[in-house]
Order: structure tokens, then sequence, then C-alpha cells
């Protein structure tokens, strides 16, 4: 069974922080009837949708990725790298821990948001920069790595998270829109991606993906390899920085 992990945008959702661009107004209408048609779209791919419930004092707190990492049946509690969003992660706990999973936790004086890990089979992409630090990375390799995981370190400087800049394609391939990473060399198999909105597939199953409507040319060239490509607008998200990936938290029971 495939679970996903969702939360409600806040209607304070247009405060949301910026880092790398400019703010933008938020239109909260069409921001809400994207989120319903992105929970939709997992639910009509046959995944079982689980909401946290909304924590409407956090503009920020839809990009539910960021709370915690799953790695197999334990879910990491994450210590989020900018305070205004450190509330975020108590009702995500309280819903796992409810769900049957083993949690672990990161603390203080670590950070780390879940969009900066990226997930590839046995290997995890850790992004150490931005809003997760070098204890955060410690602590998370010490819960993961008797659990069979290697960690590897990835420089994030030129946007907010890891996944800003890479996603994993079913195959294990790296796909990146080069302007945002770093150094592509620390991936293994690294394919370079037309749009920036390119690089951020969620995997809804090993033959389809999820990713946004504003990256054309990168959906054929996902076509062209053999995926079904889904696409869904998240404009109002975008704005944010958010990307596909941070909608939601994709749980696959073992």
């Amino acid at each position: 069974m495939t679970i996903a992990l969702v939360r409600r945008p806040s209607p304070r959702l247009a405060e949301g922080i910026v880092t790398h661009i400019d703010r933008q107004p938020v239109d909260a209408s069409l921001a809400a009837a994207q989120w319903d048609a992105y929970v939709a779209t997992l639910r009509s791919r046959g995944w079982v949708v689980r909401e946290v419930p909304a924590l409407e004092s956090a503009p920020d707190s839809v990009f539910i990725e960021d709370a915690v990492v799953m790695y197999r049946d334990v879910a990491i509690i994450t210590r989020p790298g900018d305070d205004i969003r450190k509330p975020e992660t108590a009702a995500v706990e309280t819903t796992l821990r409810d769900m049957g999973c083993r949690i672990e936790r990161i603390v203080a004086p670590a950070t780390m948001d879940g969009g900066d890990v990226l997930k590839v089979g046995e290997t995890i992409y850790v992004g150490l920069g931005g809003r997760t630090n070098q204890a955060g990375v410690r602590q998370f390799s010490h819960i993961v790595q008797p659990l069979g995981a290697t960690v590897v370190t990835v420089p994030v400087t030129k946007v907010l998270h890891l996944k800003s800049a890479v996603t994993a394609l079913p195959d294990g391939t790296i796909i990146g829109w080069d302007a945002a990473v770093d150094d592509p060399s620390v991936f293994g198999n690294y394919r370079s991606m037309p749009e920036e909105s390119g690089a951020h597939v969620v995997i809804l199953d090993d033959a389809t993906l999820l990713m946004a409507a504003d990256a054309p040319h990168s959906a054929e060239l996902l076509r062209s390899l053999g995926y079904r490509v889904v696409c869904v607008d998240i404009s109002e998200y975008e704005k944010l920085e958010g990307c596909v990936t941070c909608l939601s938290v994709r749980m696959r029971h073992h």
C-alpha cells in the first residue's frame, strides 16, 4: 500500500517564506483549488491520502515534506531550519505515531528540512547549506545507517532545498536543473533537464511520474524515455519556492 501524507494550505499561505526569488502575490483560492487537484491526482493513481490537521498559524505548513523524512517504517521528525516553521512538526509526528510508525527525531542544535533529503534506493542524498546543517546530517546518518542506508552529503547554495535542484527517476537517474545544481558530479547517473520544474518529479509508480504543468519540454523528454507523465498546475506554490515533491510525504510500505 502506498500512502501520501498531505496538509491543507493555511489561509496565511501568501505569507510563506521566500529566500532565492522575489515575492509575488499568491492567489489563495487558486492555491486551494490546485491543492485539491494535486490530492485528487494522487488518489486517482491508487494512493491512500492521509491528511495531517491543518495549522492555520503556519504559512508554509502545506509543504509537509519538510516536517518528516520516511525511511522504511521509521518516521524521522525534522527540526526545520527556519524557526517560523518549527511548530509544523508536532501534528505530523502525532499522525505518524497514530499510524504505527517508529518515531525518531532530529534535535537541537541540528536542523533539517525534508526537502533536503533525496532517497534513491539505499542511497540517501542530503543537501547541506540551506536549511539543513552539519549536525542535522550527522544525526540523520546515525538514524538511517543502521537501517542499511548510505548517506551522501551534497552542497546546496543556489536554491532553497536539494530537491529544488534535483529529484530521481524510478531507474535511479538523478534529474536536475543545471543552474540550481552546485556539483552534478556527486551524482552517479545525472541527466540535465531543459526547464527548472522539469527537475521535480514525484514517482507515482514505476512507470508514472507527476510533475508541474509548466515544463512541457521536460515532460516530452520524460515521455520519450518511456514514462507516463501526469501534470498538475502548482503555480501558486512555485511562487513560494514549492514544487510537486513538497506537497506530500510518500510512504511505501515494504
